[in-house]
């Protein structure tokens, strides 16, 4: 029985009614002022905090004349109020030892303990530990999140977070929805690496602020800044299968206020590699030209911040057998050959205000709009594809008495077209919602945190529901901390965009119609339920940490796509609700300075329901170990060190959908082989502004053996590129410069 209920704590402020105010100020040691002290009566939630001079007013109290006063890495003090007259509050620093645990915190990829989900950054640090050519490939130290090649044609990687595909995550780019619809297949590989500033991994149901569509996760990447990124930047990248990238950044301060930046990304690989001599391409040829500009409003004084982003980008991919030429063959049965052609145009806004003598109320605008065009085909099988998309997001923040309450409220709406061109059939659709949301976050600045959120959308397609969400920080005890989370999504589902692997298979494609509004199909319900704990620790002087997550997916309506019967691939509702376990332990610590280890285990149990009965999901391997190395050497005076990143994965069996009915030659067994694999880089930082890399990829050149099943007959019924549960290309090397002007 699956009836869940959130309540949201509503607290009341309380009224205190006095003849006097009390005025004074905060600074610290230094005499400087701090900004965003929290002060309050004791005992009581009636509060303030101070702004940007440090200043602040507070209403007396009758009955009460002891001041609480907090900030992030000072001492709280309790404060006695003698008289009415003005008071200087002077907060001191926490000691020494405790300011430098502070910075050795700030690692690469790190948990913060403030934050009350389960999110782990990543900044540019990590990001450049690999050559991380575009966003999918950002995640190969990361253990959290999978990274796999999608088929054995395409060339493109997808990722799961908690056993669940890229779908079932909500990825958005500051905070708007960026990479759903027509984008999910390819999008991650449409932003360049360069291009992303850090990113933010939350584990479980995201914010209600963002949306109802998440389920098993969300990824946030926040774009270098024009007013923060280099003058110039220039990063040129070629490998050993031909694969050439160029990226060049422009940033410029046009006013005392705007900043301007562009940014050019190209790739380019027309290598022919067929290094197991199926006659198919190993990896697809490629050409990509991506052009955005980005403005930057900052006005400090007042509290405006804004942005704008315009961008385009053209992308070509060709793959299939090695003499195919789409001038001559193209759907033609001389030689089996793809091409898809992506056509995309985004613009978005985001405006930001917030109260110069009140920091903890602001108010913000997001605003977004893509023109998103596929033309493709495999083989003789036609798809093509337009997206249109709009998204607005009104949100206020404030506080109840106190900053220990604050809130989130606001609202959204947004707008998607779609028309499909599917083999001989069209399908189109037109999606609209407008939602309100709001959010509770309570701190008592000790150990116990929450966020309470709900919303509300009413969608033309999917009706009106509710999405609530809950998470909970406590820390038991000093270095401690402890998470819950839980919540709802809910999701229309793209199911020919989310799985264009299909169409590089013979098999047929069915609908088992449901009376629904996708396709036949109705949308996907699903709750997720997870528990974390993170210890930090002291291991022969030297700092570490071990986390500890489960999380728990539970679909009480889930669109399957079924790939058991060799012959045909189905679509189907279920009911029943399918199940993602996912369990993983992961230990960070630094031996010795400039070292860092991190190594992981992840269990994951997932299972779907079928026709022919319940199975463990597909090409998804139970467990998983992984482990990164990290060193560096010592800078000199000029900025120079060496940097060496080293990361192994392994992943066991894998069950691999039934191929009896196939040719004996082309049967395949139930369960995958084990496979590992391993990547290092070698960096060399001549100085600030200039830095050589080179690196491997699949270094043990672990090569999955039959990739394509019938690449001797692509137009038979044996033929099938979706298979893919290990690496099809072998080791591959590479290098590359990043040359900066700031």
């Amino acid at each position: 029985m699956k009836k869940h209920i959130f309540y949201i704590l509503i607290l009341l402020p309380f009224a205190v009614f006095s003849q006097h105010q009390i005025k004074g100020t905060v600074l610290d040691n230094s005499n400087n002022p701090i900004f965003g002290a929290n002060i309050f009566w004791k005992n009581t939630t009636i509060g303030t905090t101070s702004n940007v001079n440090g200043d602040f007013e507070i209403q007396a109290s009758k009955n009460n004349n002891i001041l609480i006063v907090s900030y992030i890495g000072y001492q709280t003090l309790d404060f006695t109020i003698k008289n009415n007259k003005p008071i200087t509050i002077i907060l001191t620093a926490k000691n020494e030892l405790e300011t430098i645990n502070i910075k050795a915190r700030k690692q690469s990829s790190s948990r913060p303990s403030y934050v009350i989900s389960n999110v782990i950054n990543v900044n540019k640090d990590e990001l450049l530990k690999a050559a991380c050519c575009n966003l999918a490939e950002s995640f190969e130290t990361n253990p959290s999140i999978d990274v796999n090649y999608t088929d054995a044609l395409t060339g493109t990687k997808q990722i799961k977070m908690l056993g669940l595909t890229s779908p079932y995550i909500q990825i958005v780019q500051e905070n708007i929805p960026n990479i759903r619809g027509a984008a999910q297949t390819f999008g991650l590989t449409f932003t360049p690496g360069t291009w992303v500033e850090s990113i933010q991994i939350t584990k479980g149901a995201g914010s209600v602020i963002n949306g109802y569509e998440s389920i098993s996760g969300q990824i946030n990447a926040e774009l270098v800044k024009p007013l923060t990124d280099d003058k110039l930047f220039v990063n040129a990248y070629g490998s050993k299968n031909g694969r050439l990238e160029l990226n060049t950044h422009f940033n410029q301060k046009v006013t005392k206020k705007w900043s301007t930046g562009v940014y050019l990304h190209g790739n380019l690989r027309d290598k022919k590699i067929d290094e197991n001599n199926d006659n198919f391409l190993d990896a697809p040829l490629t050409k990509q030209i991506n052009i955005m500009n980005r403005w930057q409003y900052t006005d400090t004084e007042k509290g405006w911040v804004s942005f704008i982003n315009l961008r385009y980008l053209n992308d070509n991919k060709q793959s299939g057998e090695i003499d195919f030429d789409h001038k001559i063959h193209k759907k033609t049965t001389d030689s089996w050959g793809s091409e898809i052609d992506s056509e995309r145009f985004e613009t978005s806004a985001k405006i930001g205000y917030v109260f110069p003598d009140m920091p903890y109320k602001s108010f913000g605008l997001q605003m977004a709009y893509s023109n998103h065009k596929q033309n493709s085909y495999f083989g003789l099988k036609d798809y093509n594809i337009e997206h249109q998309s709009m998204y607005v997001n009104f949100l206020f923040n404030s506080i109840i008495s106190n900053t220990k309450n604050k809130i989130s409220t606001g609202i959204s709406t947004t707008y998607d077209d779609y028309d499909e061109l599917i083999l001989t059939n069209s399908y189109s659709r037109n999606e609209k919602s407008v939602g309100v949301f709001f959010e509770y976050n309570y701190d008592n600045l000790e150990n116990l945190s929450l966020s309470a959120g709900i919303r509300v959308d009413h969608h033309n397609l999917l009706e009106t529901f509710v999405t609530p969400r809950l998470h909970v920080k406590y820390n038991p005890w000093e270095e401690g901390t402890l998470r819950l989370s839980a919540g709802r999504g809910k999701r229309s589902t793209s199911i020919f965009a989310e799985n264009q692997k299909l169409f590089g298979t013979n098999r047929s494609i069915n609908i088992i119609n449901n009376n629904g509004d996708f396709y036949g199909l109705t949308p996907e319900i699903a709750w997720n339920y997870g528990i974390s704990f993170n210890q930090k620790f002291n291991l022969f002087n030297r700092k570490g940490d071990i986390t500890f997550d489960f999380y728990k997916t539970d679909f009480e309506n889930q669109i399957v796509v079924d790939w058991e019967n060799p012959s045909e691939i189905l679509f189907y509702n279920d009911k029943n609700g399918g199940k993602a376990n996912s369990f993983q332990v992961e230990v960070n610590y630094s031996p010795f300075t400039h070292f860092n280890i991190r190594t992981a285990y992840k269990y994951q149990d997932i299972t779907n329901n079928y026709i022919s009965g319940e199975k463990q999901a597909p090409l998804q391997p139970k467990n998983r170990f992984f482990t990164n190395l990290f060193f560096q050497t010592h800078q000199t005076e000029k900025g120079a060190n060496w940097k060496f990143d080293y990361t192994f994965n392994w992943q066991s069996k894998q069950r691999i959908p039934d191929t009896s009915i196939y040719n004996s030659t082309y049967q395949l067994p139930e369960y995958s082989e084990s496979n590992s694999t391993m990547n290092a880089q070698i960096t060399r930082v001549f100085s600030p502004r200039f830095e050589w890399y080179i690196g491997g990829e699949n270094m043990t050149n672990e090569k999955q053996k039959v990739p394509i099943l019938g690449a001797d007959n692509p137009f038979g019924t044996n033929f099938d590129t979706s298979l893919v549960y290990s690496p099809i290309l072998g080791a591959m090397y590479y290098t590359g410069i990043r040359f900066n002007i700031n």
